[in-house]
């Protein structure tokens, strides 16, 4: 688990001084190249640890060594546990590491640790493509979420003019590619996509923010709360088996639910926000599918074909037709 490496990295660096990248990965048994990348995100974090060039160099704590936490300052434990923080929303034995560090941390410290380390759920689940890069805004909404302030930030929904709205910051959670930032605004629990967000700005004022706030059950709710409306419409259809890989990346893992029939045939349950987005999404596999059920579904997808004819009716120049359909590969 990477945050049980970064915090033995740090102590390793506290304890010893200065050890190069070969030396802390025999120390903690992986490559060189992992070493060298725990010691970078550290620095990255804000976490004084520098590279010494030359012979005899190598990685080292500024200010020498050091022999516990209570050697960090007040931004250092921050920046420590915003980093391995969020493994504790996905591993017991990191959260209970955690608790452990915050314990060996100076008093005055503690609060603002646990806060960090609480501030930001992972969430491996679906609902897009691999992680891309850190928003811009992210520190400004890690800071405030860990400070207990609230934010004032401008938000564009999707297809909508950019609002202004003051939250109560709660915590930030990263699935796959987005972020998002969990709150309440006047009172009602919301939900703010990071890359929406035009701008975000601390306002000074104190956070409205449950005493008890368990971000992963916030999350929880959301998320059960998605899934419902994501799964508002449904449709059964018969389909040759080498679509539904095709079938899953367009509606999603959960949307799509097989009963292999035959090696050639599935049985498929589709499942969708509303009827017209599965008619829309299955109109392009027309002659791989089958609609079982419901009945209106087949009479939105015989619409769809008139429209599809009517519109795109072929030109006089003599064109051949397209090849006979292939199923595509799986």
């Amino acid at each position: 688990m990477r945050a049980d490496r970064l915090v033995a990295v740090l102590l390793t660096l506290q304890a010893r001084g200065r050890v190069t990248a070969a030396q802390l990965a025999e120390e903690l048994e992986v490559s060189v190249a992992t070493a060298r990348r725990d010691l970078e995100a550290l620095s990255t974090a804000g976490i004084p640890v520098y590279p010494q060039a030359g012979r005899g160099g190598g990685w080292q704590l500024l200010g020498g060594a050091r022999t516990d936490l209570s050697g960090l300052s007040a931004g250092e434990a921050r920046a420590l546990f915003l980093l391995v923080g969020p493994a504790a929303s996905v591993d017991p034995e990191a959260k209970a590491a955690l608790r452990k560090l915050v314990r060996a941390l100076p008093e005055t410290f503690r609060s603002n640790a646990e806060a960090a380390a609480e501030a930001v759920v992972i969430d491996a689940g679906e609902w897009g493509r691999p992680a891309a890069a850190r928003p811009e805004l992210l520190p400004v909404l890690e800071s405030a979420i860990v400070d207990r302030v609230r934010l004032r930030i401008d938000y564009a929904a999707w297809n909508r003019e950019p609002v202004e709205r003051i939250v109560d910051s709660w915590g930030l959670v990263q699935k796959q590619e987005h972020w998002y930032l969990l709150g309440t605004v006047d009172g009602a629990e919301r939900t703010y996509r990071v890359d929406r967000m035009r701008n975000a700005v601390r306002t000074g004022e104190a956070a409205d923010r449950p005493v008890d706030l368990d971000l992963a059950e916030v999350w929880e709710r959301v998320t059960a709360a998605v899934d419902r409306q994501r799964a508002s419409a449904s449709a059964t259809i018969f389909v040759e088996s080498g679509i539904v890989p095709l079938l899953q990346t367009q509606f999603g893992q959960r949307a799509v639910e097989q009963v292999q029939l035959d090696p050639g045939r599935s049985r498929v349950r589709v499942t969708a926000p509303t009827a017209t987005m599965i008619a829309r999404g299955l109109a392009g596999w027309a002659e791989y599918v089958e609609v079982v059920e419901p009945e209106s579904l087949r009479h939105e997808l015989h619409r769809l074909g008139e429209a599809l004819v009517a519109r795109n009716v072929p030109s006089a120049s003599g064109d051949a037709p397209p090849a006979s359909a292939q199923v595509p590969p799986a």
